[in-house]
């Protein structure tokens, strides 16, 4: 994944030598955008307000937290909001409600962290209209759906769209799959309700009119075995570390410790790795995200510490958003 990012990150030789499957990619791509925006394809709404939640790249970009914090922000002025997920990395096929005891080999990594977070209703489907509706159908209760992802998944109907940018590695180097990590060219962005970019550490946010900033920081702790007891990440014992994570981009991670005085060896897996009982030694003293940690609970040593991520949106943003549901 490493080795992905890096490529896309700058043009190179390879970066030529694949820009005639961007090109491929651009042209379906965009017939597929024009069949919705002439109505060729029919968007479906589900009878309440949908929040999108999505990007413009592939690999981490920081929407899953994002969408945490906006749920828990929704239910606080009242709303009874609920969340459909394709549920990468999962097994389940259909549509699946995410349950607390749900295995994330079944469900997906993120859509398991957002309902372990949260206690709303997930479901998680390929299919975000059947989702939704079958959400719809298991807690009619609900009156708003936030999607995680789904901004390329224009069948689903929405009434606002947030596409997240990760503020460290932008656009990358602004070509679209496989050259370069974009799904969809920049002018789409130009399109969406709102652009928020997510800042770790001093990152510098991309000069956009109008974008939102939302910072990303280390919050507390806790042992994956002893899940209630949270400290503060500088009151962690002074220990030989091994920092461990399959996220897109696991440099923001490493940056938070290191911003926080705390000395590790860092352990890279793939996005969306599958822990198993041997990948960490049992033994060690472990630090990780919690979407890894929701991944590790039955194989997690006594020392397995899982770190978590802290959203904070400029203020206004909420507000806003508000503004926008009650139009």
């Amino acid at each position: 994944m490493l080795s992905v990012q890096t490529l896309w990150a700058r043009t190179g030789v390879l970066t030529l030598l694949l820009l005639p499957f961007s090109a491929v990619f651009a042209a379906v791509s965009g017939l597929r955008r024009l069949a919705y925006r002439r109505v060729w394809l029919a968007s479906v709404a589900v009878g309440v307000p949908v929040i999108v939640v999505g990007n413009l790249t592939a690999g981490g970009s920081g929407k899953t937290p994002l969408v945490i914090w906006l749920v828990l922000q929704l239910r606080a002025r009242g709303y009874r909001p609920g969340v459909v997920s394709r549920g990468y990395g999962g097994s389940a096929r259909g549509c699946v409600e995410v349950m607390p005891d749900s295995a994330a080999a079944d469900v997906g990594d993120e859509p398991l962290l957002i309902r372990t977070k949260t206690d709303v209703p997930v479901v998680v489907g390929r299919d975000r209209v059947a989702a939704a509706r079958s959400l719809l159908a298991r807690h009619p209760g609900v009156d708003v759906i936030v999607s995680d992802d789904g901004l390329q998944h224009y069948r689903l109907h929405r009434d606002i769209e947030l596409a997240v940018i990760d503020a460290a590695s932008g656009l990358g180097n602004g070509w679209l799959l496989p050259a370069g990590p974009l799904r969809e060219p920049p002018s789409r962005l130009a399109r969406v309700d709102a652009v928020v970019q997510a800042v770790r550490g001093a990152a510098v946010p991309l000069p956009l009119e109008g974008a939102w900033r939302a910072d990303y920081r280390a919050g507390r702790a806790y042992r994956l075995q002893a899940p209630l007891h949270k400290i503060a990440l500088p009151d962690l014992p002074p220990q030989d570390w091994i920092a461990a994570t399959g996220i897109g981009r696991p440099q923001g991670f490493f940056d938070m410790l290191t911003a926080h005085g705390i000395r590790f060896s860092p352990r890279v897996f793939a996005d969306h790795h599958a822990f198993q009982a041997g990948d960490l030694p049992a033994d060690a003293a472990v630090l990780m995200t919690e979407k890894d940690a929701v991944k590790c609970r039955t194989i997690a040593g006594a020392n397995w510490w899982a770190v978590e991520l802290d959203v904070a949106p400029e203020a206004g943003f909420m507000d806003w958003l508000d503004a926008r549901l009650k139009r």
